[in-house]
């Protein structure tokens, strides 16, 4: 807060496809699409009517019991039919956080509902991000933003990041029958975008598996789209998860929402009669956001934009990948997704750095310890990524 009252903000006044523009009438490629959600684009004048016709019938009602409004009813079976896992249920949030809390408590009901109550551990990994609520925070591997709380959530644990043998030895000292579920980014993401080891994701979803733990794969930045060609890592590396979190990309970002995609084994005892899951947000499932939603969804398939995203992929690690030769540069790690980090040799330098990007005309953001994050929006031209890089050069001297 200090240092932003000392600076001064950064005043964003409008956005149109890959740019946005300062309050001085600056212009700046947007290397981060807002913040890992923009997928679609700035300026999208079909979702914000979409969303203004909906709010002239009814905003918005309570999605408690069997209340729902309809556009909810229709996104719920369209995210359904695109869920990794076929037979998905849908339980709507209100964004990223509210879905990893929500996963996390309703792996542990799930136990409960299945006669196995000790079953309460939740685990993460080393670099995670899973969100700021409570749950989320203490899941997450980024100890920096646990400080100052105290013991949030006695019954999380955090495993390495990149090592499925560390998982095992959790599960040898803490018992199977004692754990819950086991969280993973496919890509981590606000960690420093840290890209899986090759075949670590299918080595910890069979581990689970032959541990009887729910495998949670949170999406809420590679899903929709930006984990390449794909609508869902989860689909595109064959996971076959128990739950998806979701947020960001479900509306590009033009109005909160999240949800969470529920295979039916976790689902079939909350069906089957008798049982009350006591759980839910006053906004999860809004109308309003519901058609910001599905008029998203259109552009994405309307657009092909899953296969943009698949361009960018190759386009981002083409032109970036040669920064890590620049001797202020550790590494650059792209190759998987329309994501990429460039790596940063002094960490102090992230911040300062950020501001230095303005002034080549790129809007920029620090994740992890020192790493330049680019997430930037599907409709980013080759060219634009090529001008970014050069900028992104040009900021290092």
């Amino acid at each position: 807060m200090g240092a932003v009252s000392d600076g001064g903000p950064f005043v964003v006044s409008r956005g149109e496809g890959a740019y946005i523009w300062d309050d001085k009438g600056n212009r700046y490629l947007d290397a981060t699409a807002g913040l890992w959600f923009t997928n679609v684009g700035h300026g999208r004048a079909e979702i914000a009517d979409a969303v203004a016709e909906q709010l002239k019938s009814i905003a918005h009602f309570s999605n408690f019991g069997d209340f729902a409004p309809e556009t909810t009813f229709a996104l719920a079976e369209r995210l359904s039919a695109i869920a990794p896992v076929p037979g998905s249920k849908i339980f709507f949030t209100s964004g990223g956080s509210d879905s990893v809390d929500t996963a996390a408590k309703l792996a542990r009901r799930y136990w409960h509902e299945m006669g196995k109550p000790n079953k309460r551990i939740v685990v993460g990994r080393q670099k995670a991000y899973h969100g700021m609520h409570v749950a989320g925070t203490a899941l997450a591997g980024i100890p920096v933003n646990r400080e100052g709380y105290g013991e949030l959530m006695p019954d999380a644990r955090t495993v390495e990041w990149d090592n499925g043998k560390s998982l095992l030895e959790l599960i040898e000292r803490e018992g199977a029958d004692t754990i819950a579920a086991f969280f993973v980014e496919p890509i981590i993401g606000a960690g420093g975008i840290y890209l899986p080891p090759q075949g670590y994701l299918a080595e910890v979803r069979q581990i689970c598996r032959e541990h009887d733990i729910l495998f949670v794969v949170d999406e809420v930045v590679t899903g929709f789209g930006r984990i390449g060609g794909s609508w869902f890592a989860s689909t595109r590396f064959d996971l076959q998860p128990d739950m998806v979190t979701t947020a960001k990309g479900l509306t590009s970002g033009y109005v909160p929402m999240g949800a969470v995609f529920i295979a039916p084994r976790v689902a079939e005892p909350f069906f089957a009669g008798g049982v009350w899951w006591r759980h839910g947000y006053t906004y999860g499932g809004h109308a309003g956001a519901a058609a910001a939603a599905l008029a998203n969804l259109d552009i994405l398939e309307r657009e092909n934009l899953l296969e943009e995203s698949a361009r960018l992929e190759r386009s981002l690690h083409e032109h970036l990948s040669p920064l890590a030769e620049h001797p202020r540069v550790a590494e650059v790690r792209s190759g998987l997704g329309a994501v990429a980090a460039v790596q940063l040799a002094d960490p102090a330098e992230a911040l300062p750095f950020v501001k230095t990007l303005r002034e080549y005309g790129i809007s920029g953001r620090a994740a992890g310890v020192g790493a330049m994050q680019f997430s930037p929006s599907f409709v980013m031209t080759d060219d634009e990524v090529a001008e970014m890089a050069a900028g992104v050069l040009k900021a290092l001297g």
